[in-house]
Parts: C-alpha cells; sequence; structure tokens
C-alpha cells in the first residue's frame, strides 16, 4: 500500500481569489495551471490501494478559503481511500469552533495549518490550545512549509525553525512538515531528527530533481529517512509522476563520483505506513 499524506480537494477557482490566480499566473510567465480535482483520474493514475489524505485550505491573506464541508463531502464518496483533514487560520475569529466542529462533527482526521499563506507563526501563543486539542484528541497536525508565489506571504512564518519551541512544549503531537520545508531543507531536518513525533513530506519536490537529491543528501547523512513520509500534492502533480522522480535521482549523478541516494531507503518512503506512524492506522 502506498500512503499520500498530502493531497488536494478544492473547487477551482471557486474557492480561490482572483489576486492569488493573478499572482500564480505572475509566477508561471503568464501561464495559469488548472487545478482542478478530479480524484476518479487521481485514483486512475496512483497505484491500487493507495490511500490518500485530503484537505482544502484556509487562509484569508493569501485568497485561499475551502470549508471544512466540502472536504468532508468528498471524503464521504470515497470512504475506502480519503482521509479528511480540517484546516484553520487562526488569524480569522470562530477558528477554536472550526476546530471542534470539523473533528467532532464532521468527522475530520486532523489539521491541516498554513502559517506562511494565512500570516500567522505556530509557535505564538495564541495556538496553544490548538496544540492542547491535537494532543488530547490524537490529531496529526500538518503544516505547509517552504516557499510561495504569494508576495503577501511572509517568508518569517514558514520557517521549519518554528515548529521546534511547538514540539518541544507539545511532544505527543504528530506533526508532517510539508515540501522538506524547501528551500530551507537544512532547518527542516534538524527539527525532524530533534522530536520523535515531527516528519516531513516530499511533495511536490520531484520537478526540482537536482534539489531533491541534495536534500535528501542531507536527510540520508542525518539518519533521517525514517522520518519522511511520501506525499504528492495533487493537483500540483501526480502520486506516479512523483514514485518516478525519486526512484530517477541517482540518474541524475551516472558517470560521476558524485554519491548515491540508498535505492532501498527510496522505495521504503514510496511504500511507508505512514497512517500507523500518525496515528491513523484504523481510517
Amino acid at each position: 500500500m502506498i500512503v499520500d499524506v498530502h493531497s488536494h480537494v478544492w473547487e477551482y477557482p471557486r474557492h480561490f481569489s482572483d489576486d492569488f490566480r493573478d499572482q500564480a499566473r505572475r509566477a508561471r510567465a503568464g501561464t495559469e495551471v488548472d487545478l482542478t480535482v478530479r480524484f476518479e483520474e487521481y485514483a486512475a493514475s496512483a497505484p491500487a490501494e493507495t490511500r490518500t489524505i485530503v484537505f482544502g485550505g484556509k487562509a484569508r491573506l493569501s485568497g485561499l478559503w475551502c470549508e471544512d464541508d466540502y472536504v468532508a463531502e468528498q471524503v464521504a464518496r470515497h470512504p475506502d481511500r480519503l482521509i479528511g483533514f480540517l484546516a484553520l487560520d487562526p488569524t480569522q475569529p470562530g477558528w477554536e469552533d472550526e476546530l471542534k466542529r470539523g473533528h467532532q462533527e464532521l468527522g475530520l482526521r486532523g489539521i491541516k495549518l498554513m502559517p506562511m499563506y494565512a500570516g500567522f507563526r505556530p509557535d505564538e501563543p495564541l495556538l496553544d490550545p490548538l496544540w492542547s486539542y491535537a494532543t488530547d484528541h490524537g490529531l496529526p497536525v500538518l503544516l505547509h512549509t517552504g516557499t510561495t508565489f504569494v508576495a503577501q506571504a511572509p517568508l518569517e512564518c514558514t520557517l521549519p525553525r518554528h515548529l521546534d519551541p511547538v514540539a518541544t512544549r507539545f511532544p505527543e503531537v504528530r506533526m508532517i512538515l510539508a515540501h522538506l520545508g524547501h528551500p530551507y531543507e537544512g532547518e527542516c531536518i534538524a527539527v525532524i531528527r530533534k522530536h520523535p513525533h515531527v516528519y516531513s513530506d516530499i511533495s511536490a519536490l520531484h520537478y526540482r530533481p537536482w534539489q531533491l537529491y541534495n536534500s535528501l543528501m542531507l536527510v540520508q547523512e542525518y539518519g533521517v529517512w525514517n522520518k519522511v513520509l511520501f506525499g504528492s500534492d495533487y493537483p500540483f502533480t501526480t502520486v506516479t509522476a512523483s514514485i518516478e522522480g525519486l526512484r530517477g535521482l541517482n540518474g541524475l549523478v551516472e558517470g560521476t563520483a558524485l554519491p548515491r541516494l540508498n535505492p532501498e531507503e527510496i522505495e521504503q518512503l514510496i511504500h511507508r505506513d505512514s497512517l500507523r506512524l500518525l496515528g491513523l492506522e484504523d481510517a
């Protein structure tokens, strides 16, 4: 079985502001990427028995807002394949009520945070009730860490180092630092090595193969292959393309004296039982 810990469900473009779409086009030389989610196509292109953690996103500052009800509806259509996470923007009023409703009424199994996109730091005291709730109810928390094209989203809020004090104060919370913290991979690896229940994923990195090779070489040299989880970041890319990208990384250094990534560790990453690590094995 393959577990994709990082995939999106939303309605494009309804859940995005015009400003977000304009900035996305600017970042891609004027081309608009189709971010429409088509689960049937996703499922058909992924290996059989793939299980997928899905979420929308809430970040008023950046112009993304997908209600948890929409996520729960999509999960209900494919309960054997999808595991839903609720999303929160703690800068907006009522977020604590949304947390409880998303978990207790909608049955969503984890939390997605977008600190940079929403404009908050995850180690702010304001969020202590969130981390306490996640601890008490065993909810894993996946956070965007890394860069963006959105001009108003502060990079300071995305740095992986800010999860270090959170993990120290709330050591039982399972966390996933998305995208290996790209381009702050060194910080991310330092944090996941330090804390037993803090992980990262490799979603949306395979199309920068040289950087991914170097990032995973850091993972290898620090001995934290076991803390890295598989994720795709669909609809930005797919499960199959992500797997092929991982398996092709050593081809970059063919014919050179540069070190190789351990192919057995790459296969273990692809097939890692992330649901067990995140406390979701009964999902």
